[in-house]
């Protein structure tokens, strides 16, 4: 589909189209950005809310990787200029199929190849024009210090369970490191900036190598349509929490729509990151699982990445993998051939590979001269003394064991560790009776799933191997257990690569499993291999991508924060901040009014234990002294702590442990809402919260008269939510017959009488006016957590019934951006003191004229 904001892409290239439009206003930007970008230089028109409509229907897709899928080589002719070709064994080139026909693809991305700034215009223009890629060109100094500095030094050693717990493994964390990082991943988004177009476009941004691209791209357009897929491991919480920039990390990749693993095991381990960084907790409905991140739904996708079946099948068929076949054949007639395919580093286990070969060897003498392991070690991508460590110990591992165990004709290992055409590699898949994978810890790995594919094989592999064409297939697998693509194939013998013996014996049971089983577990691998190839999971990707970004038009954006702590609130449309002489004006002009406040969290900071201020008592009772108000406090605390801090405020009416108690003033008595006949329920509650809270360090049980809470606020976050998980569950079961609801709220779960809550209070209150024929003319409710929605629930639907004046002027109003019932906002508690002292001060200036009536102002306190 042609994006809006230009028709002809070609004519862009070429400079004779328009500039895309960007935002609210035409900015005119460079087509190729040669220097760093400057963090703070974030350049976003689209900071404040944005409300222009948005369109859900797909346009392009932008895909942003570190590389781009092309290769380059100079010109053998005498110009010397570049050649660009695509580079079919990318992953991000083979996705495409996966996308549809009818979707336009840009590439973002660098190359692999230094280009001279003198060349860098001609270039890009070039790659737009005829590959519709879009070059981001890095500094040779910057890119070392991105790509072999902060991604190879840092995040690849972290997020493959390596910690630099010395100079020597890995370094100590370099500041000016990740400074070039989130230069980088600026240079990307600049890129992507020249041509999106926001209202149309998707943006896919590829692995750890640009993390923090999401933030610039959030705070340039509220409203982006961006997924995220990482391609590596991401460690456990214990692991992960060492990195000193953790924080700014999570927070990045939460402002993408939706977020990728290979794993449930990688999704599970950022999830928990989350938790207990930034205490966000997820949910799993109807089977996707979302982040609840300032009103806006992250997405979680857990899907592992598949190969793309027609380029194998493609080599296959090649004349040079069929004479390949044949010479592989008969150099290990007569022998069985083991495949292990690795790059040369660190977590591919290699050595440890050739240490369970030399065991099986030495366990099993009746092997020697039978069994050959065949090590392709590809180049290392990274460099350092760990990749020439590997080097070597892979090289006297080898030697060792063919000195051992060689005689003339036989050489137990065979390392191949120069760099092969993509034929040669199939040709030793199509061969070998079963594949290695010893990887200590690896992202995904498609070893297997390629070599599934080229042992299914074709009719000309079948004649050089003189194999009936009829027969079934057979195939073997042994997987360690710490890759990604082990789940996935249920049919591999699975291992601990650390133990040897069990590596080994593996090996030996790969040979031996009888004929059929093999037939079997192949027959199974094939089935899943094809089918999840790299089009569905790039299809899988893309729907889900569409389902997160639905709403987006339906919400209202503010972006907020500075550098990378940049987020963007989604909210209601109709929900918006309240105008202090908007709500002044209503109060004047009313003679029956209601306002509903909150006190902890709304009046005063959350979980405090100090007493009201001077400030606060002294608005509550200018609020209660005018006759027109009758004010009411409904809180969650006890009422001796209520009574005790409000006594001075004769007139206030008090509504203790979310409305059980109350009082109409100072000196009436203590009612109750709901009729309680007993607390004997506590007898049985009481022993199983002691219980939980034995066995969950940094919990507590809160003992009220009319309920029993369980607080685990201080304990660990993932331990004290299943605790209280099991809590809740176990408290329902042995008091399903007592007259008392249980409930889990913000680090807590909660027993009480049926029927408490707080919005009853602000039932009654309403029915009580309407007896006295007093119907309120003005409701004001403001409050700050989930117990205060049911008030602004009550008074919202009041207003369609009798309890409330037909002229009335609603207020819900909840403390802070964030989705809730309400209809209005402020910010924190100063603008809501603020607001009450406005009404205050109303209610002072127009004393002398205020007829005589009466009205209601309910303050809670949690």
């Amino acid at each position: 589909m042609v994006s809006r904001s230009y028709s002809n892409l070609l004519d862009l290239a070429s400079g004779d189209a328009p500039i895309p439009s960007f935002g609210r206003e035409r900015k005119r930007f460079p087509r190729v950005a040669t220097v760093a970008g400057i963090l703070t230089d974030l350049d976003g028109e689209n900071n404040v809310g944005s409300d222009a409509p948005s369109s859900v229907s797909l346009g392009r897709m932008i895909i942003v990787g570190n590389q781009l899928p092309l290769r380059a080589h100079r010109s053998p002719d005498s110009s010397g200029g570049w050649c660009f070709s695509w580079d079919e064994d990318s992953l991000l080139l083979q996705l495409k199929d996966g996308l549809g026909e009818g979707v336009e693809v840009i590439y973002v991305g660098s190359l692999k190849e230094e280009i001279e700034p003198s060349e860098q215009d001609d270039v890009a223009q070039t790659l737009l024009e005829t590959f519709k890629c879009v070059p981001a060109f890095i500094p040779p100094d910057l890119f070392t210090k991105f790509y072999h500095g902060f991604c190879k030094q840092h995040l690849w050693p972290l997020f493959h369970y390596m910690l630099p717990l010395s100079p020597d493994l890995g370094g100590r964390f370099d500041r000016s490191l990740w400074q070039a990082y989130v230069s980088v991943n600026k240079i990307f988004a600049d890129k992507v900036k020249e041509v999106i177009s926001p209202e149309d476009d998707y943006v896919w941004v590829h692995d750890y190598h640009l993390m923090v691209l999401p933030t610039f791209l959030r705070k340039i357009f509220n409203r982006v349509k961006l997924g995220f897929f990482l391609h590596s491991p991401f460690p456990s919480s214990e692991i992960y929490r060492t990195l000193p920039v953790r924080d700014e990390l999570l927070r990045a990749l939460l402002n993408s729509d939706l977020i990728g693993f290979h794993t449930f095991d990688y999704a599970r381990h950022f999830l928990s990151c989350c938790s207990r960084m930034l205490g966000l907790s997820y949910q799993s409905k109807r089977g996707y699982i979302g982040l609840e991140y300032f009103g806006r739904t992250v997405s979680i996708k857990i899907l592992p990445v598949g190969i793309h079946i027609g380029q194998l099948q493609s080599v296959l068929n090649l004349p040079e993998t069929e004479s390949k076949v044949a010479e592989l054949h008969d150099q290990f007639r007569g022998q069985a051939v083991m495949l292990g395919v690795d790059d040369m580093d660190i977590f591919k286990g290699i050595s440890l590979k050739l240490l369970a070969m030399e065991q099986l060897l030495t366990q099993h003498p009746n092997k020697r001269g039978e069994v050959v392991l065949v090590q392709i070690a590809n180049p290392a991508r990274g460099r350092g003394r760990e990749v020439q460590e590997v080097q070597s110990e892979t090289k006297a591992a080898v030697r060792r064991i063919n000195e051992t165990f060689g005689s003339p004709g036989y050489t137990p290992v065979v390392l191949i560790d120069r760099p092969l055409q993509f034929y040669e590699r199939i040709a030793y898949y199509a061969i070998a009776e079963c594949c290695l994978v010893t990887a200590v810890r690896d992202g995904m790995n498609l070893i297997p799933y390629e070599y599934i594919i080229c042992r299914q094989g074709n009719e000309k592999l079948d004649e050089t191997l003189g194999r009936d064409p009829s027969a079934p297939r057979k195939s073997m697998l042994v997987l360690s257990e710490f890759i990604g693509c082990s789940p996935s194939l249920s049919g591999a013998i699975r291992v601990n690569p650390w133990n040897i013996d069990a590596v080994a014996e593996a090996m030996n049971s790969a040979l031996v499993v009888p004929e059929p089983e093999k037939q079997m577990r192949h027959e199974k691998h094939h089935r899943y291999v094809s089918t999840h190839d790299v089009a569905y999971w790039a299809h899988s990707f893309l729907q889900d991508l569409e389902r997160a970004c639905r709403d987006h038009v339906k919400r209202r954006c503010w972006g907020f924060g500075f550098g990378l702590g940049f987020r963007v609130i989604a909210l209601d449309p109709n929900f918006r901040k309240i105008s202090v002489e908007h709500i002044v004006s209503a109060y004047k002009r009313t003679n029956n009014r209601v306002i509903l406040l909150d006190y902890d969290g709304t009046m005063t900071l959350p979980s405090s234990t100090r007493t009201p201020n001077m400030e606060t008592v002294g608005v509550l009772n200018s609020l209660c002294t005018d006759p027109k108000n009758v004010v009411f406090l409904v809180s969650g605390r006890d009422r001796e702590t209520l009574t005790e801090w409000f006594s001075s405020c004769e007139k206030l009416g008090i509504a203790a442990e979310h409305g059980y108690f109350v009082r109409t003033n100072h000196d009436a008595e203590w009612e109750t809402c709901v009729s309680v006949p007993d607390f004997d329920w506590k007898r049985i509650a009481e022993p199983v919260m002691k219980l939980y809270t034995e066995t969950t360090d940094g919990s507590a049980i809160e003992t009220k008269e009319s309920s029993l809470a369980w607080n685990y606020q201080y304990a660990d976050p993932d331990f004290g939510s299943c605790q209280a998980k099991e809590l809740l569950d176990h408290l329902e079961s042995v008091l399903v017959n007592e007259p008392v609801t249980v409930k889990s709220g913000q680090h807590t779960v909660e027993v009480k009488p049926q029927g408490v809550r707080k919005g009853l209070v602000a039932e009654r209150l309403l029915d009580t006016m309407k007896l006295k024929g007093k119907l309120p003319d003005f409701v004001l409710c403001v409050g700050d957590d989930q117990s205060d929605e049911d008030m602004f629930e009550v008074i919202l639907s009041a207003r369609s019934g009798p309890s409330l004046s037909p002229v009335a002027e609603v207020f819900a109003c909840t403390v802070g951006r964030k989705p809730s019932k309400a209809k209005y906002y402020l910010e924190d508690t100063s603008e809501i003191l603020r607001m009450l002292q406005g009404l205050a001060s109303a209610l002072e200036q127009d004393a002398r004229s205020a007829p005589q009536s009466s009205q209601q102002v309910i303050i809670d306190r949690e």
